[in-house]
């Protein structure tokens, strides 16, 4: 009996490592992915901002100026933030995205050098 036990739990085992081998393969999009890269978005902006603005609060008492240190990190904080989040979008967009490909890689139909003017259904010119 106990050897029946034994095989259910190696099968079990078996089908679990199966699917976790093909979920890895083959990743696909999800709700949760896309919030997950939502918040990691958000989270770069906000942070370099907020830093911006509590260092500025702070050089307007060290290092007082003519101009307002806060206003003025809050904006540099805005463009770091800005390009961190521009570079993790980069690095999570798909390859074939990058190179101009269609995602489905089916080959458009169209030859170099065709236009649009062939295909053009509208009144005068």
């Amino acid at each position: 009996m106990s050897s029946k036990k034994e095989d259910r739990y190696a099968d079990d085992i078996r089908r679990s490592a199966e699917r976790m081998s093909r979920a890895r393969s083959a990743p696909q999009e999800s709700a949760l992915r896309g919030l997950g890269a939502f918040g990691i978005i958000g989270w770069s902006v906000a942070v370099p901002t907020v830093g911006g603005a509590f260092l500025g609060m702070w050089l307007n008492r060290v290092a007082p100026q003519n101009f307002s240190w806060p206003i003025a990190l809050i904006l540099g904080g805005l463009v770091v933030g800005g390009i961190i989040a521009w570079s993790w979008i980069d690095k999570e967009r798909p390859k074939e995205e990058l190179h101009g490909k269609p995602a489905d890689n089916k080959p458009s139909g169209k030859k170099a050098g065709d236009s649009n003017q062939d295909t053009y259904k509208g009144g005068d010119r």
